[in-house]
């Protein structure tokens, strides 16, 4: 009898771990979907059943609007149309054959990323010192793990770049949605002469299965030869104008002390 039941439970402990899910197919797969503000996607569920008794399967949601809902015999779409923020969080689709019940949860992300960076100073000038901010703007989620901000050489962060901090604000909106306005500050050391044109600030979201950048350059302004002559010339007139001025007053100087001298005696 005891070793009747050591053989029976392991094969209906295995049912009760199937009816909680392995049947259910899911589509797409992940457990966690990302969709952009303003975007749509489709969620589907399926459920075979053995034997002459169809599958009955349902979407429900977890206190957040659900969405639009098609069931038929055996499978459920979801579609979600214009998302908002507020279109986030978990999804369950119910599916049943006969007395058992399965479940599969989906957790649903909105996020928000457009092109919309900004720098400062709008260029750079070579052989100085200088702060550099750059702004992603209306951005969902700000926390660092899914956005991230750095400057760029090339295709390679820029070396020697001391960060100074990272500030996140509420940008304002006329919706409902939060977003956010992310701005990272570095200082630069000296840039080279001339000033590298290939230097760019990134912004990067990454998020499960998802992975985006945008990029804006900052321009240099180069120290060029022209320019470097400009200004060996002016400086070379300003000093010939000091040496004409000293040599005027030297003179001017010397006259007056003449024409003040008495007259010498016969």
């Amino acid at each position: 009898m005891e070793r009747g039941l050591f053989l029976v439970l392991p094969l209906f402990l295995g049912l009760l771990q199937q009816g909680r899910g392995g049947p259910l197919e899911v589509e797409p797969r992940e457990r966690v979907v990302v969709v952009a503000v303003g975007g749509s996607m489709q969620l589907t569920c399926r459920l075979d059943c053995s034997g002459p008794r169809a599958a009955s399967v349902q979407w429900r949601g977890l206190d957040t609007s659900l969405g639009a809902v098609q069931s038929g015999a055996g499978s459920s779409v979801l579609s979600v149309r214009n998302a908002s923020l507020s279109t986030a969080g978990t999804r369950v689709c119910v599916g049943s054959c006969g007395n058992l019940t399965f479940q599969q949860n989906v957790k649903l992300l909105v996020f928000a990323f457009p092109d919309q960076l900004t720098v400062s100073p709008v260029a750079l000038v070579a052989g100085l010192d200088q702060e550099v901010a750059c702004t992603a703007h209306n951005v969902t989620p700000a926390d660092p793990d899914a956005l991230s901000l750095s400057l760029l050489l090339g295709d390679r962060e820029l070396e020697g770049v001391q960060t100074l901090g990272r500030d996140e604000e509420e940008e304002p909106q006329e919706g409902e949605d939060m977003l956010f306005r992310v701005t990272e500050r570095w200082l630069l050391p000296p840039l080279g002469t001339p000033a590298p044109s290939a230097l760019h600030c990134q912004a990067t979201m990454r998020l499960p299965g998802l992975q985006l950048s945008h990029r804006q350059p900052i321009p240099g302004v180069p120290l060029t030869s022209e320019a470097l002559w400009t200004g060996s010339v002016v400086l070379g007139l300003l000093f010939l104008v000091f040496l004409i001025y000293r040599l005027w007053k030297c003179c001017w100087a010397r006259q007056l002390l003449g024409s003040s001298a008495p007259p010498e005696p016969n």
